[in-house]
């Protein structure tokens, strides 16, 4: 069946068509193009007409005149608009006139850096010039790494192989340093919060290096739409940034839905489960032959639905397997055939996290299906992009589910179809990613006593003599510890720890990893874990080896991990009033340790059954945004009532905030205290998941006011009587109304008299 008469049924049927608050249909877009920079090698001109680019669009031709003129570029355009081009034009035509001239491509993930590689050998042959590409990261063969080091024109490698494999080792490199003309950076918008704050880091790292060996190299980024790219980019980089954001390539038409299942209790306000139409949509989809990408926020979810979709799409036995699951954990050569079978039409369904969001070469997907909002506008429009890159009809949809966050979404689609993309926050700075690095720049080259690394460098440098870690020789810092520093930094995380799963049988093997936190909610014993879609059941959590055993298992349940947290403020930053309020930003620290788990039915989600987890107390600093409220936004209300509504309040902000960052929502969680020890009023803290914080509490402190807005009008839309999952939270979780005691709270925070419940 065709994808027009699949989309004219979900719109026309009295099942779905109701539940579409936005069907948006975008027309097709003519490219706009313009001619080569006349500096360009005359043999690649030629290659690139005979490989079917005979000119380049018009946001080509800026990107790669800028690049030949010596400036640093970040290029913002959509997805499949032909951002490669932009720096391998430039590239490829500095080494084919100067042969020593050396190129460093960064790619956020090895996926997408064998994905490049392969286009970037195909022009390389149609130029049939000697230009060594080669590949460096943690599954190149020991005897290629030399001949990488010795001969490789263009290094393609991620962040982290530059960080462990690359910056440690550079005497090694020597002729890629004093080389080094072009950094290329692709995917910036990938590059923010822990991530982001790391990877600037590294390329300061990187700086130092090549200022050490005599080279200043220009950067070439490439980004999704986001709000600030060049201020990213200046950030990530350090030095100054043309923005090169006006496409011209072309478009096929689109379709944009955003679809909230239908209320089934009113009162309640609950909804249809929002897996469950996912589930209805994305099968029809797959069975009427559309290649389908379903996106999902977590692990369980892509695993949950990797089994009800192919129960969905039945098949032969010994068939090969129409749809696969793709996520963080699948080790790299599942994750390869998975891409392969994509490309080539062998797998017709795909359901990943937002691993599969970058721009990774996947073939002709006609369809994104994506279940809840992903967090920010930038994300979902990369989501939605995975589909129709090339030419004809395409078709993305967002599926609401109950939660605040994506009930705001549902009933203000504008605020995705219309609104502008958020902002993309790192910050190098924090003080636990800040001393990892120092560290590793340590162990790279001594530091000159007023050298400038980031925020309090030399203060920091004095620090880690007094640990024993460097030693100080006159102006020079030298690094004197025996171990290796790059191997004990993560850049995926603040925290350090990863835990590996292991399934036990005749012969043990690594099935996956997750970090610690992760680890402490989902690899406690007796947890169900999925991978590919199978079960397992965690058999042994060793805790201080960092292992979890695990055995297959066939389940008709998952389990769900609660957390016990406590919070305390060690500094304040920043305070101001904000009417019968006060809003402060500072550090704090945050314990947490899981308690219980509950086991929940497959398909009815019902709860069957629950256990204790025996886990130590975990803590960690991080900052915080919070809210006092003084007595005049709590009149009349006194226990149960204030309780309730504080906890409806709390929940409202945590909800909406993600809306204004661009971040996972479980890069922030909320605690509230009645009577705080800190502030003697009833206080809701919103506190950032990563140690030490990366800008989510600063935004918070300087939009509050919106942010208050937006919880307000929430849950003055929402039809619920006493709370309900899309607005405040369950109601009958607590005593009173307190959807009505958080309106309250609300209004006066707002000088408002709407009260509505």
């Amino acid at each position: 069946m065709a994808l027009a008469e699949i989309l004219h049924e979900l719109r026309q049927s009295r099942e779905t068509g109701p539940n579409f608050s936005s069907w948006l249909r975008l027309p097709a877009k003519p490219a706009e193009y313009a001619a080569y920079d006349a500096r360009l090698d005359a043999r690649l001109v030629d290659a690139l007409a005979a490989r079917g680019i005979p000119k380049p669009y018009t946001h080509q031709a800026e990107a790669i005149s800028a690049a030949l003129d010596g400036e640093s570029v970040v290029v913002v355009t959509p997805t499949a608009s032909g951002k490669t081009l932009c720096y391998n034009a430039p590239v490829l035509t500095s080494v084919l006139r100067d042969p020593t001239t050396r190129a460093l491509y960064l790619f956020p993930t090895k996926a997408l850096a064998q994905d490049q590689l392969a286009e970037l050998h195909g022009l390389v042959t149609a130029l049939d010039a000697d230009i060594k590409t080669y590949t460096y990261d943690g599954d190149t063969p020991a005897d290629a790494r030399r001949a990488v080091r010795a001969a490789g024109h263009i290094v393609v490698t991620n962040p982290d192989m530059l960080h462990t494999g690359i910056l440690p080792h550079h005497t090694k490199w020597v002729k890629l340093f004093e080389n080094l003309r072009y950094v290329v950076i692709d995917e910036l918008h990938g590059y923010r919060g822990v991530f982001g704050s790391h990877v600037a880091n590294v390329i300061r790292r990187l700086r130092r290096i090549c200022r050490f060996y005599g080279s200043d190299p220009v950067f070439i980024c490439c980004s999704a739409t986001i709000a600030n790219p060049r201020e990213l980019a200046e950030r990530l980089t350090e030095q100054p940034i043309r923005l090169v954001d006006r496409s011209g390539a072309p478009r096929g038409e689109r379709v944009i839905a955003i679809y909230n299942p239908p209320v089934v209790n009113r009162e309640l306000g609950i909804r249809r489960a929002a897996m469950r139409e996912v589930r209805r949509i994305a099968g029809d989809l797959i069975k009427g032959g559309v290649q389908t990408i379903v996106f999902a926020p977590s692990r369980t979810a892509v695993e949950l639905l990797l089994t009800y979709l192919r129960e969905s799409v039945k098949q032969r036995p010994g068939e090969p397997q129409k749809v696969r699951g793709y996520r963080g954990g699948y080790l790299p050569l599942e994750r390869r055939a998975i891409e392969r079978g994509l490309r080539e039409g062998e797998v017709r369904g795909v359901v990943a996290t937002n691993a599969l969001e970058l721009g990774i070469d996947i073939g002709g997907l006609e369809a994104a299906v994506l279940l809840g909002y992903p967090g920010s506008v930038a994300s979902t429009w990369q989501q939605f992009g995975r589909a129709g890159r090339r030419n004809g009809l395409a078709f993305a949809v967002l599926v609401a589910n109950s939660s605040p966050l994506n009930q705001y979404v549902a009933a203000h689609p504008e605020y995705i179809l219309e609104g502008a993309p958020e902002a993309g926050l790192i910050n190098p700075d924090n003080f636990y990613i800040l001393v990892s690095h120092l560290k590793c720049a340590a162990f790279e080259l001594p530091f000159e006593a007023e050298e400038d690394f980031g925020a309090q460098g030399s203060f920091l440098l004095d620090a880690l003599v007094e640990e024993d870690v460097l030693h100080r020789a006159g102006d020079r810092y030298f690094w004197a510890a025996e171990t290796y520093p790059a191997e004990q930094v993560s850049l995926r995380s603040a925290f350090v720890d990863s835990f590996v799963v292991i399934e036990l049988g005749a012969k043990a093997r690594v099935i996956g990893e997750m970090d610690r936190p992760s680890a402490a909610m989902h690899l406690h014993e007796e947890a169900i874990y999925f991978h590919g879609g199978a079960q397992y059941q965690v058999e042994k959590l060793d805790w201080e080896e960092k292992k979890a055993y695990v055995r297959p298992v066939s389940v008709d349940y998952y389990t769900d991990a609660e957390l016990a947290e406590d919070l305390k403020v060690l500094e304040e930053f920043e305070e101001r009033p904000s009417g019968p309020a006060t809003v402060y930003r500072g550090e704090v620290v945050v314990s947490y340790q899981p308690t219980i788990f509950k086991k929940i039915k497959l398909y009815t989600h019902e709860n069957v059954g629950d256990g204790k987890i025996h886990l130590p107390q975990e803590d960690f600093q991080t900052t915080a945004w919070w809210l006092a409220l003084a007595p005049e936004a709590t009149a009349e209300m006194a226990g149960d009532t204030m309780q309730g509504g504080l906890w409806g309040l709390g929940n409202l902000l945590v909800n909406v905030a993600p809306v204004f960052l661009m971040c996972d929502p479980r890069d922030v969680r909320v605690s509230t205290q009645v009577k705080s020890p800190h502030t003697g009023r009833p206080t809701v803290f919103i506190y950032e998941t990563v140690p030490g914080g990366v800008g989510f509490a600063d935004r918070l402190y300087a939009i509050h006011r919106e942010l208050l807005t937006a919880a307000h009008d929430l849950a003055a839309r929402c039809t619920c009587a006493e709370g309900c999952p899309s607005c405040v939270g369950p109601g009958n979780e607590v005593a009173g109304n307190p959807k009505r005691a958080a309106l309250q709270m609300l209004a006066a925070l707002l000088g408002t008299a709407d009260v509505r419940s």
